[in-house]
Formats: C-alpha cells, structure tokens, sequence
C-alpha cells in the first residue's frame, strides 16, 4: 500500500458521470478523490460513467492518478462485472484501488483483487450488520488498504434511529477501529456528515472520529475538506509538547522520566510520536499545495 493511502485524511467523493468535478476535487486539499460510480450515477448512466472515468484519467498527471480510487457497485449488482473489468484497466494507468461498497464477504473481496491485479488497494466501506460480523475477515484480506464505516446504510439495515450525536453507533466504530487494528491496517476511515453548510457539525464529527481511533472521514463537499484536515494535523501546542516528551526520553536514554511536572513513559513517547507523524503529514500537504 503507498504511503498516500496509509496516511490519508481526507476521502473525497466525486460523481463520475460529472468528469468537469475531478480537477476541482484533486484541487480541493483532498488526500483521496473517490470517483463514484455507484449511488452518484443512475443505473442508465452506468455505463457512461465508466467511459467518462476512463477518459479523463488519461489527462490527468502520473501523482493525481495516485490519488483516485473508484467506488465501483456492489457484488451481485448487474454492473458489479463490467464495473470491475473497467477498473482493471484504470488501475492499469496509475489508479490507486477501489473502494468497495455493502463490503460483506472476504471472497467477494479476492475476486475483485485477483481480476484488478495486485497494484488494486482496496477499502472495503462496512455499511451493515453483516459487514461488521465480517469485519476481521475483510481487514485481513492483502491488499485491503483501510476499512470504511457507511453508517447511514448500517443506520437502515441495523433498524437504527440515531441522535445527532450518533452515541448509538459507538460500539460500531469502535469494532472497526479493533479490527482495524488487529489486521495491522491503518486507522479507519469514518462516515460522511451530509450537512454541507455546518462547518460546526463537520468539525465535531471529525473530532469524534478522532478521538475513537479513525484516522480519515469521507467528505460529501470541497468545502468540508479544509475543515477535516485541520481536525486531523495536531495544534502546534500538541506538536510542541510532542517534541518535548521526544527529547526527554532520549535524554533519559528512554527510562521515565517528566515533562512539564507529567510523568512520561514508554505509552506516552508512542503517542508523541504518533502526533509528530501526523505532523509531518499535515506539512506535506501543505508543500504539496503550495
């Protein structure tokens, strides 16, 4: 799996019946660009959506190409065939894998890896109940790069009727967090806030993914990008006391030692460290950007 897609924070959607919307997406500060192919695009514009995609990569730069997954249509849906046949050939080019959508079988999971080839990463998008039973099997799958969390279709199939805080999925999250990181994957990525407009709302959902453990959110809107990224890079007051445990640990040839009058062991120099990662991370997109 490339760095790119390990490190991402955000993932953002774009229809890929709407070919004009990719340069604005690979402009917006998006890590990821998904192409949809599935709920963005009615059944008869199936077709030409795959040929849209298909065009427009080709004028698209060897680095942005890395930067495109598919959302291809489910397995046992009448395009699931072509749809896969396509990516094959995307992937082919330079695009990155493919996210899977209603992802509920490891099989189902093979089969697209063995007809896209193993340059394919997959992100299995985990959005019912059997989903998260298959959860563990998805994410040891090889070239499974991160899980997702579709928590409005889980809401459906669950029965569920959420608050706005979403307090009832947390144990949801949190498997997927766990299986995550018993599969040694990278951290999840977390469901889309549809509230374009409610920079407050899309803040507080990024933060709550934070704090469960997920290390990226899907993104509905350019406009939500900015917000998600900054949630994700850690304040320079987080990255400051991150370099000052760092220093202290070495100083103490790694034995405990205080910081600021806080007791620092070996726990606390792996989450420092896991903050200046992050960091390093936040500074290159900024480069990249600018």
């Amino acid at each position: 799996m490339s760095a790119l897609l390990h490190n991402a924070c955000t993932f953002l959607f774009v229809p890929a019946n709407r070919p004009e919307r990719l340069a604005k997406a690979l402009a917006s500060g998006a890590d990821m660009v998904i192409a949809d192919w599935e709920d963005a695009v009615a059944p008869d514009d199936k077709p030409a959506a795959r040929l849209a995609l298909e065009q427009t990569l080709q004028l698209l730069s060897t680095a942005e190409r890395a930067r495109l997954l598919v959302r291809i249509n489910a397995s046992g849906t009448p395009w699931f065939d072509d749809d896969v046949q396509a990516l094959a050939r995307l992937v082919a080019v330079g695009a990155a894998g493919t996210m899977v959508p209603k992802a509920e079988s490891a099989a189902a999971l093979q089969q697209i890896a063995a007809a896209a080839g193993p340059r394919c990463a997959l992100v299995p998008l985990v959005e019912s109940v059997a989903g998260l039973d298959a959860a563990d099997a998805l994410a040891r799958v090889p070239q499974v790069a991160r899980l997702a969390f579709g928590h409005l279709d889980f809401q459906v199939d669950a029965g569920m009727q959420c608050a706005p805080d979403e307090a009832e999925l947390q144990p949801v999250r949190l498997s997927l967090v766990l299986a995550s990181r018993r599969a040694g994957l990278a951290r999840p990525v977390d469901g889309v806030t549809t509230d374009t407009r409610d920079s407050a709302r899309i803040e507080s959902d990024t933060q709550r993914a934070l704090r469960m453990g997920f290390g990226a959110k899907l993104c509905i809107h350019p406009a939500q990008v900015a917000t998600v990224n900054q949630v994700f890079a850690p304040s320079e007051q987080a990255v400051a006391h991150a370099g000052a445990v760092v220093q202290a640990m070495q100083a103490a040839h790694g034995g405990v030692c205080t910081v600021n009058g806080k007791m620092v062991d070996a726990p606390i120099l792996h989450m420092a460290r896991q903050t200046l990662a992050r960091h390093a991370w936040a500074e290159q997109r900024r480069m990249r950007a600018g």
